[in-house]
Order: structure tokens, then C-alpha cells, then sequence
């Protein structure tokens, strides 16, 4: 294990890295306010959190659900021809919750605003992958690495800014800047034409042969496996909560949370500087039983300080787990259907998420936190036993050559 070549600096010193880098990391700071920051707009309209939550949850069903679908149109006829359509759509649902009269009209109009986000994480892995594709393609963990960074940073600094408006009274100024940010940065990166993939037309033959490669063993596992972090995010937010509420000290649970997303931010920034000679899917086996193993701490913590740290050591394999899915993601996929690779996995990820909230919950509710919290390492195990597999038939195709 040797540090990287160029680092994080020669990669944004490519050209045009750093705009379209900056461009999307500015939008997914406002995609990343947009949830909570309807659950503060239409509590405030409304009065009602079963009507934020219903909205809230329109939005992100319907981002899972058409975002694969949007995605393949981006593959089809290229980034700058479509992102400017989905801003559009997106800028005018989001007018629609702000404007809407009844709580059914904003649902729908949330719902709306979801199926029309753009996917500006993707695109912009995209964009790393046709940049470094042939020419530097040992630099991919880097990026990738780089991209998951500023994913974890916009969802801690989203949800900040949401609260912190919110709680000033200014719920209707945390929506705008939102939807501002997402504007904003989706058409500084939809005038880069530079960096953009090359669209994919469909040419029969072509096409079956990309669409298929969605289909393989390798990418379908590859799916499942973001499903199952997706089960571990969707049960730490809510067994955290749950175990801070259980001791009495509610508002322990933030800086459990923060130390746990500080460590994960430090390790992010470590593995992208490191270049690994071990094959990617050894590392994820490895990464994964280590991830495991920590989360098997969580259940039996006794006390607020000893679940923050027993989540330091667990988060300190996500951003690491996150990149190597990416990378074989990118591996595993032809170009022409890149992003709809990522965002399948995007869409796995929400879906876990949502599971294992809804699971935790009613197990916090039965038998307490600890039952809650233990879904983290049962994650973890599927997460272990789809990497092996991966491994497997990754070895079992190499043999085949």
C-alpha cells in the first residue's frame, strides 16, 4: 500500500475536474436539504407531521423509483441535452409544494419534485469515469473516494442549514435555498460540455449487449450489496434516537451521530489517498467483515459515550465500503449504461434505508434500542456473504478467460 500518485489535487487540476466537481457537490448540498427541509415547510403550513411525513416520503419514493428510469435518457442522449429538462421539471414541483393550497397538492407536488431530481452524484461519477477511463484508470478509487466525500459532507452540512432555518422561522427561505442550490449547480454542470460522457444512441445491437450487462451476476450483486448498506443506514438513524431517548439524554444523539459521520469523513479522506494493490473485491470482503465486527459492539452499549465510540470504529468502514461499490460498479457495466448503474445503486441504497428504518423502529418500540440497533451487524453479515459471493464469481469469470 503506497500514498497515490497525484492525490486529491492533480485529480482536480484535470481539466474541468474541478468545475463540474463544484458544480454537482453544490447541488447535492440542496439535494441533500430538500427531505427535511419539506418536513419543516409543510409542519409549518400545515401544523401536521403526518403530512410532512407523507410528503417527505412521496419525494423520496418517487426519486428511487424514476431516477434508473431518467438516468437511462441521460446514457441515451448525454447529460447536456437532459439536465437542463430536469431542472426545469424539478424547479416547477418545487413551486408547486410552495404554492399548493391542500395537503394532497403538496404530496403531489413533492412527488413530483422527486421524480424530476436530478441525480447529480452519478453524473458526476460519470464524469470522473469518461475522464479517467484509458489513461488513468488507478486514479478511479480516488475519485471515487473524492465523490464519496462530498456526498457525506453535503448530507452533514444539509441537514444544518435546513435546521437551522427552519428553527429561525425561515422554513419557506430553507425550501428556495434548496431548490437554488440544486438549480444552480445542475446548470453549471449542464454547460460543461467538455467533461460529459458522449451520449448513446441506440443502436440495436449495442444496446442489448449495455442493458444486458445490468443483468449480470456481478452487477446484480452488486445492487444487493447497496441494498445492504442501505439497511445499515436506514437502522443507525434510527437506534441512535432511540437509544439516546431510552437513557433520558435525547440530545446525546447528535453528537453520536456527528462523531460517527467525522469519523467516516477522516477515513473517506485516508483510503482515497492510499493506492491498494490488493484486488477491489478482496478489499470489500475485508472491509465489510471489519464493518461487522465493529457493529456487533453497538447492541451491548452501555452508555451515550460508549456507542460514540463503538461508532467511530464502525463508521470508519462505510466511506471505504462505499468506494469499492463504485468501482466495481464502474467495472462491471458498460459505459453507455454507467449511469444508470449508479443510479440503481442509488435506488437500492434508499430502499434499504427505508426498510431498516421502519424495522428498527418497531423493534425500538417492542423490545427497546438494543434490539434496534443489533439489525446493524445483521447488516453487516449480508453484507459479508454477498462479497464473498461477488468474489467468487469475479475468480469463477477470470477462470473462465
Amino acid at each position: 500500500m503506497s500514498a497515490a500518485t497525484g492525490g486529491y489535487r492533480s485529480l482536480l487540476r484535470a481539466p474541468g475536474a474541478a468545475a463540474f466537481f463544484i458544480s454537482a457537490g453544490s447541488g447535492r448540498v440542496g439535494i441533500a436539504m430538500t427531505g427535511l427541509g419539506l418536513v419543516w415547510l409543510l409542519h409549518d403550513r400545515t401544523g401536521s407531521y403526518a403530512t410532512a411525513g407523507l410528503a417527505t416520503a412521496a419525494f423520496a419514493l418517487a426519486e428511487a423509483l424514476v431516477g434508473p428510469h431518467l438516468a437511462r435518457l441521460v446514457d441515451r442522449f448525454g447529460q447536456t441535452r437532459t439536465l437542463p429538462l430536469y431542472l426545469v421539471a424539478h424547479g416547477c414541483a418545487v413551486a408547486g409544494v410552495l404554492l399548493s393550497t391542500t395537503p394532497a397538492a403538496a404530496v403531489v407536488a413533492a412527488a413530483c419534485a422527486g421524480a424530476a431530481v436530478p441525480q447529480l452524484g452519478a453524473l458526476s461519477a460519470a464524469r470522473w469515469a469518461h475522464l479517467l477511463r484509458g489513461t488513468r484508470d488507478d486514479d478511479l478509487p480516488t475519485a471515487f473516494s473524492l465523490e464519496s466525500l462530498a456526498n457525506a459532507t453535503s448530507f452533514l452540512l444539509g441537514p444544518v442549514l435546513v435546521t437551522a432555518l427552519g428553527a429561525a422561522g425561515h422554513a419557506t427561505a430553507a425550501s428556495l435555498v434548496a431548490a437554488g442550490l440544486i438549480l444552480g449547480g445542475g446548470t453549471a454542470l449542464a454547460l460543461q460540455r467538455r467533461t460529459a460522457p458522449p451520449p448513446h444512441p441506440p443502436h440495436a445491437d449495442a444496446e442489448h449487449a449495455a442493458r444486458s450487462s445490468l443483468l449480470t451476476p456481478a452487477f446484480l450483486l452488486l445492487a444487493l450489496l447497496n441494498l445492504a448498506i442501505g439497511l445499515y443506514f436506514g437502522t443507525m438513524g434510527v437506534a441512535v434516537t432511540a437509544f439516546a431517548v431510552g437513557h433520558g439524554t435525547p440530545a446525546a444523539a447528535t453528537p453520536v451521530i456527528a462523531a460517527g459521520s467525522l469519523a467516516g469523513l477522516a477515513s473517506g479522506w485516508l483510503y482515497g489517498r492510499r493506492r491498494r494493490g490488493t484486488p477491489a473485491p478482496t478489499q470489500l470482503v475485508v472491509v465489510t467483515t471489519y464493518l461487522t465486527a465493529t457493529a456487533a459492539l453497538l447492541p451491548f452499549a452501555p452508555s451515550a459515550a460508549w456507542l460514540g465510540a463503538a461508532l467511530v470504529l464502525t463508521e470508519a468502514a462505510v466511506p471505504p465500503t462505499l468506494v469499492l461499490l463504485t468501482v466495481l460498479t464502474e467495472r462491471s457495466v458498460r459505459p453507455s449504461v454507467l449511469t444508470q448503474a449508479f443510479t440503481w445503486n442509488n435506488s437500492a441504497s434508499a430502499a434499504g434505508s427505508a426498510l431498516a428504518a421502519s424495522l428498527a423502529g418497531r423493534a425500538a418500540d417492542a423490545w427497546g434500542a438494543p434490539a434496534a440497533l443489533a439489525q446493524a451487524p445483521v447488516a453487516g453479515l449480508l453484507l459479508v456473504g454477498l462479497a464473498v459471493v461477488l468474489l467468487r464469481v469475479g475468480r469463477r469469470g477470470e477462470g473462465r478467460r
